[in-house]
């Protein structure tokens, strides 16, 4: 989906895929792709109408060993997230056959996809939850050990009162994000609660990381503990799947 000028807002996408004799021509670049150095399948979010916005979009599958006018660009230097690259691509003139529209005709590309952002955004809280689960954990146990002043870490009302308002938030997120898992199993979850979950737990992720790395001192800074790299990994996740902004803008519509 996204491209060097187009983030949120894909019914500007500048990529065309042209009708040329039984297929189409795609011409464009994306960027922060994720695994873009390994995929050698990919759906390109393409303009087929590009005079129209919304109504103007199609999937368009590729594959893309011996694709013509194919090739991947450099691999983005991240500040965190290094287990899966993040890519360039770009397409000059790659045909793809008439077949390889996703559900087979023009013009559906953006409804499908916003058809599935809601789970993507379930997933994305889905994974904010773990982190803030894996950064209490963590953080307890390193400060139930490190000592300072002839006690533990822990030991201090400070610590402890930073660490059970965290842990009666988190839970609380818990629980709403089970209650929307529920809604999408049952095919109930709207964008609207899919918009809550996954702005309220990225956020709550952050302030949670954040925290839990001050109450490790200095080492908390040091890349070879868990919560330094959790610090590093959770910052995207207030960016990627539609901004924290955007989250907040589609909330506002429902009001």
């Amino acid at each position: 989906m996204t491209e060097p000028g187009v983030g949120s807002d894909l019914q500007n996408v500048a990529t065309t895929a042209v009708k040329d004799g039984n297929g189409y021509r795609i011409n464009g670049a994306k960027t922060f792709i994720s695994s873009g150095q390994l995929a050698n399948f990919i759906v390109v979010v393409a303009k087929t109408d590009p005079n129209e916005r919304a109504k103007g979009i199609s999937l368009m599958c590729l594959e893309t060993e011996g694709a013509e006018g194919f090739r991947r660009g450099k691999k983005l230097d991240k500040v965190g997230m290094d287990a899966a690259d993040t890519s360039e691509l770009f397409f000059d003139d790659v045909f793809v056959p008439a077949d390889n529209v996703l559900g087979g005709q023009e013009g559906r590309g953006f409804y499908q996809l916003m058809g599935e952002l809601p789970q993507e955004r379930l997933v994305i809280a889905v994974g904010a939850m773990s982190t803030i689960e894996k950064a209490l954990d963590t953080t307890v146990e390193y400060v139930k050990q490190r000592k300072a002043f002839g006690q533990t870490i822990w030991d201090f009302q400070n610590t402890q009162f930073v660490l059970a308002d965290l842990k009666a938030r988190g839970t609380a997120a818990k629980v709403f994000l089970n209650d929307c898992i529920a809604k999408l199993l049952r095919g109930e979850l709207d964008v609207t609660t899919a918009s809550i979950a996954k702005y309220w737990l990225t956020e709550l992720q952050g302030e949670v990381v954040d925290k839990c790395l001050q109450l490790h001192g200095g080492w908390g800074y040091i890349n070879e503990y868990p919560i330094a790299k959790m610090f590093r990994d959770s910052r995207v996740t207030r960016i990627f799947g539609g901004s924290n902004e955007i989250m907040k803008m589609l909330i506002a519509r429902s009001m």
